[in-house]
Parts: C-alpha cells; structure tokens; sequence
C-alpha cells in the first residue's frame, strides 16, 4: 500500500477507485430516514444481507414508521427481525428507542433535528459506531461513522489508533484541513455531511472486496 500523510489523501486513493459511482448519493442503500435507525440497530453484529431480510419483513408489517414500530407488537416485531440475529435484545431495544423518541421529540422530524450524541448514548443497544451512523445517515449532521472496516484498512497503511475517538478525529482532520481540494476533487461544493457519508461508503467498499492484505 502506498503511504498516506492524512485523510485526505485516503479519500483521494479510493475516490480513484469508483467504487461507489452506481451507488445512491449518501451511499446507505435506503433514502427513509427512519428505515435508516432501524437498519443501523439491526446491522451489528451481522451481515447486512441479513438485515435486508429483517426490513422486508418489517416492511410486510408495516412497521417501519416511529408510531407503528413504537406500538408494534413485541412478539411479531421479534419475529421479523430474526433474520439479524439477537432478536429478542433488539427487538425490545427498537420498540424502547422508538417511545423515547417520541417521550423526548414527539416526532420523528424534530428528533431528525434536535438529536443530540449524548442522548443517543444514554439509549441501550446505541454506542458511537450506531450513533454517528444514525447522525450521520438519518439525520445528515456532520459525523464521520467508524467501523472495523476502517481500523482494518487504516492498518494497511501503517496506521494504529488507540481508539474510536482517535480515528475519528484523524479522518475529520484531513477532510477540514483539504475541503478546498475535496471540491475540486469532486467537481462541487460538496456538504460535509455528504463527504463523510461517501468517505464512509468507500472504505466499506473497498475491504469488501479486498478483504485480505
């Protein structure tokens, strides 16, 4: 691999790559917001494949909305989300998320608005990979999302971190060092949001199909 001095640069190599030019424009393959909490709850520790499975079967239920998934039926909503594994923890965790959401925010538009980490953290089941998927996809604030994906390949490149902060904070670094050159790279004023979310989308991409070193 070819050595990298920041983000960036990073950003830059597998920009190059076009990996994901025939996916949506923030990546994540739905445009509902809320489809988007849901999926990012049911997506740990599983395949998403699975979870596609789990969100037609939601869909089938009409579940997929913040009232009808907060007044679903528990043994149903279990049922349907089989498939992602867990389904007895997160199904009670999603039904729980949604009537916070609606005892805090009354809705999904102002909690889409109003969101906060901190408040996400306090929720069971959400740690920060959950959270700034959520920020970031669903309420399309300015978080860069962390995953195994991206430690592994800050790897190849000789890089390690001590933590999620720590990664985190060195990719937000190179982004708003080089926003000049990132428009450039892209061709147009480019929002933040939609940097860290095709930032993200790309290095998902990548270890995909280079899973190995």
């Amino acid at each position: 691999m070819q050595s990298l001095s920041n983000s960036y640069e990073l950003l830059e190599f597998l920009k190059a790559l076009n990996l994901i030019a025939k996916e949506p424009k923030y990546w994540w393959p739905s445009s509902d917001e809320f489809e988007i909490v849901v999926g990012s709850i049911l997506t740990q520790n599983t395949k998403w494949t699975n979870v596609e499975k789990s969100l037609k079967n939601l869909k089938s239920l009409d579940y997929l909305s913040l009232e009808n998934l907060a007044n679903s039926d528990i043994v149903l909503l279990t049922n349907a989300i089989a498939p992602s594994g867990f389904k007895n923890q997160k199904s009670k965790r999603l039904k729980q998320l949604c009537l916070n959401i609606i005892d805090e925010y009354g809705t999904f538009e102002e909690f889409k608005q109003k969101v906060n980490s901190s408040w996400l953290l306090s929720q069971k089941g959400i740690g920060q990979e959950t959270k700034d998927a959520i920020l970031c996809y669903a309420c399309k604030q300015e978080y860069m999302v962390v995953d195994k994906y991206t430690a592994r390949l800050l790897g190849r490149f000789g890089y390690e971190f001590d933590s999620y902060d720590d990664i985190q904070t060195w990719l937000v670094y190179g982004i708003n060092e080089n926003y000049d050159k990132i428009v450039k790279l892209y061709g147009y004023e480019i929002s933040l949001n939609e940097i860290y979310c095709r930032f993200h989308g790309k290095i998902v991409e990548f270890m995909k199909r280079n899973p190995k070193d």
